[in-house]
């Protein structure tokens, strides 16, 4: 617990201040934390991020993670939807080329976590850069964390009935209710502060999309991990586990947001 708490506030103080100063810095540690994620997730399904397979899979995550005028030359314009398109065409291509050295299941693999990875820290990269986007950003941080202590806390005194045991054995309803609640009531309070929006009833709308897809993107990862039998997904952060552990439910949460026009 000692090393755990030290690590998070070194990291956590860190991560903020770098999210302050934005521009620059912060592109480039988004860059390096998604690079990083990627690496943990091809190690749990057993490739080498070396391996041709890892670069193919970091190349095209690279591609969804950059902004849309990175990809703009004088012959090729890239948006997001052909870039899509362009990883299944040459994923589905190498299959073949390779004489099926390259399977269709390693390929649907690296699509998805390309996907998963590259989405979830674009759409949070842009999200820095709109006119409030410091304020968004804090806010949907803030959301996020007093939703997983809250269904920490919630959970450990009052847990009574199993959340989805299947997946994690130890998360409770009453937990993720806490949690919940707890978000609402820190939301509330920060947008007092801090508006992002004007009507309550957005935000009260914001904060139950951020704090229960929250939750979602955290059982997911636990899914991932049962499913390949690890415990953490790295070891990046000693006493937190990997990466993914500790963005799994932000870069879940920050493609429904856009999706659901959040982010514009």
């Amino acid at each position: 617990m000692k090393q755990r708490i030290i690590t998070g506030v070194i990291a956590g103080a860190g991560f903020l201040g770098i999210i302050l100063v934005g521009g620059l810095p912060f592109t480039l540690l988004i860059f390096l934390l998604a690079t990083i994620a990627m690496a943990e997730i091809l190690k749990m399904k057993g490739m080498s991020p070396f391996s041709y397979r890892g670069v193919i899979g970091f190349v095209f995550m690279w591609l969804l993670l950059l902004p849309e005028n990175i990809l703009n030359f004088d012959l090729i314009h890239l948006e997001r939807t052909e870039t899509f398109l362009l990883m299944i065409i040459v994923l589905l291509a190498l299959t073949v080329i390779s004489k099926n050295r390259f399977t269709f299941d390693e390929a649907g693999f690296i699509i998805l976590s390309s996907v998963y990875i590259g989405f979830g820290f674009h759409y949070f990269l842009t999200a820095r850069f709109l006119d409030d986007g410091l304020i968004f950003i804090f806010f949907v941080l803030v959301l996020v964390w007093v939703t997983d202590s809250g269904a920490y806390f919630c959970g450990r005194f009052f847990g009574k009935h199993k959340l989805w045991p299947e997946i994690s054995p130890k998360k409770t309803i009453e937990g993720s209710l806490g949690g919940i609640f707890f978000a609402i009531l820190f939301g509330f309070v920060y947008s007092y502060f801090f508006p992002v929006y004007e009507s309550w009833f957005v935000i009260l709308l914001f904060i139950l999309v951020v704090s229960i897809a929250g939750q979602l993107g955290d059982l997911v990862e636990s899914a991932l991990k049962r499913h390949y039998s690890v415990k953490d997904s790295g070891q990046v952060l000693p006493g937190h586990g990997g990466i993914l552990d500790r963005f799994d439910s932000l870069i879940f949460v920050m493609p429904i947001l856009y999706l659901l026009s959040f982010i514009q």
